[in-house]
This record gives structure tokens, sequence and C-alpha cells, in this order.
């Protein structure tokens, strides 16, 4: 009996770019054996994202955070999640062939949003960023596993897991963290410390493993909440609380042989002489 193909999965952003990336990886991977298909097959071994990181997460979305392995593909800019850009495609073929890949983990933040009636739940891979609909300072009160932490009176705050750290998080002036960890990140956008909202001005780092932290806004103009997850605008009403935790749910993302973390972040953050 023949030995079944195996599968792989692509999907790309617009750009013209990334669409010809996809062309060139298609045509490499049928020469080497492969069935490759634009959606999730029975057989699919590995989704592979064209594009920058924005495009990694929708694809991530709109797999709907699958078990499946993903590998990253950078036609983008900062390409934090992407592995290779387009010239090292034949060097991953050889590496996929020869099952050489390393698996990354990265755990899920679950936030959960409570109102009278209902709650809805949502996983997030980088950040969800609290603010106001409007262009006002929101009110929030956050606590952490039920004891109340702090009043928040200014821009937002954001929540982020380990994964988030060098993105939204780091350019709001919060902790860049090993990815490995699992945690969950609370960094403060333009606190406004006066005496009846006294606020942390950095962020706080708490562990993932046993750790509940509920943000609770409090409504002075209208009774609507901006909630951004993973660059998402998402406005939503007569919201009592929003509850974040790391869930069990993970991701696995594809790195190639010898990736190290801290040598990617000083890679894309830090000039090189």
């Amino acid at each position: 009996m023949a030995k079944r193909q195996k599968c792989i999965t692509i999907k790309a952003n617009a750009m013209a770019k990334s669409q010809e990336t996809k062309k060139l990886i298609t045509e490499k991977l049928i020469k080497a054996g492969y069935i490759v298909s634009d959606k999730i097959e029975h057989d699919t071994i590995m989704i592979i994202s064209v594009g920058g990181d924005g495009s990694f997460l929708k694809t991530c979305r709109d797999f709907r955070f699958p078990r499946i392995p993903i590998f990253g593909v950078n036609t983008g800019h900062l390409g934090f999640f992407a592995e290779i850009t387009p010239d090292r495609i034949d060097e991953f073929i050889e590496v996929l062939k020869k099952e050489k890949y390393v698996l990354q983990d990265m755990y899920l933040l679950k936030m959960t949003l409570c109102t009278k009636d209902s709650k809805i739940e949502r996983y997030i891979i980088n950040e969800a960023v609290i603010k106001g609909c409007r262009s006002r300072v929101v009110h929030l009160r956050m606590y952490l596993n039920g004891e109340l932490m702090e009043r928040f009176s200014g821009d937002g705050m954001l929540v982020a897991t380990s994964t988030g750290s060098t993105a939204y998080n780091y350019s709001a002036g919060g902790s860049i963290v090993d990815n490995s960890l699992r945690l969950i990140q609370i960094t403060p956008l333009s606190p406004i410390n006066t005496s009846a909202y006294r606020s942390f001005t950095s962020s706080i780092i708490v562990p993932g493993n046993r750790s509940t932290v509920e943000i609770v806004p409090e409504y002075r103009f209208e009774n609507s909440i901006l909630i951004v997850t993973d660059g998402v605008e998402h406005r939503f009403k007569n919201i009592e609380s929003m509850k974040f935790e790391i869930s069990n749910r993970k991701i696995r993302l594809v790195r190639m042989p010898g990736y190290g973390f801290w040598h990617r972040v000083s890679e894309k953050f830090l000039l090189k002489e």
C-alpha cells in the first residue's frame, strides 16, 4: 500500500508579497510530496501562516485556536511570531521533511465577560485592552484573587500573557518576560493618581497557575466599554466585570532548530552595529 501524503494548510493575507510567497511555498511543498490546502483537512499536520504578526493572530482565530502546530513565514514588518522570511523556504522544507523542528506551547488567556444575564468567553494570545468607548478617562477597579488591588483612572488597562509581553504591552512600558512562563501581566495606560483613584504606575506580574484578575468598570458617562483583544475591537454594554485567567488551552508554534527567545528579542528590538 502506498504511503499517504501529508497535508499542509496555508493561509496568507491579501498583500501581493504574501500571495506570491504562498504560491511559492505551495509549489515547493507539492514538489516535496505534500498535499496543500486552504482549509484544515482531517490529515493536516501543520498550518503555515504567511504575513505579519496580525496575520498570524487572525489565522489562529479563523481556525479557532487549533491544536495543529502553526508555522509563520514573515512578509510583514516585526514578525515576532513568524520564524522565517521567504528566502528560507527551502531550509524550512528540509527541516519539515526530517521533522527536526521544535514545538513551543503558548497558553491562552481566557477572558470571561459577565453581565446580569449572561457570560461571554473569549480566548486571547497576546493581550486584552480595556478602555472607554469614547476619548474619555475610564474608571476601573482591579481585583486579584477576589481582593481589591487598585482603583484606576486613566486611558485604560492592559492584561497580557507572556507571549504578549513583547507586543502592545512593551510599547506601553510593560516588561518583556520569557514566553515560556505562564503568567499574567497588568499594565496601566496613562494612569492618573488622585485622592479617589490610586493605582500602580508600572506593570505588575502575577503567576498564571493560581491567579484570577478581575476588572470592574465604574461607569460615569455611559454604560459601555471598549475591549480590544489581539487588535480586534469589541464594544459591549452593561458589562459588570471582566475576569482573566491563564487557561489550559494552548496553541503550538513551530520553531526552527536553535530558536532562542532572548536572541529573537535582541534581534527584533535592539539595533545591531
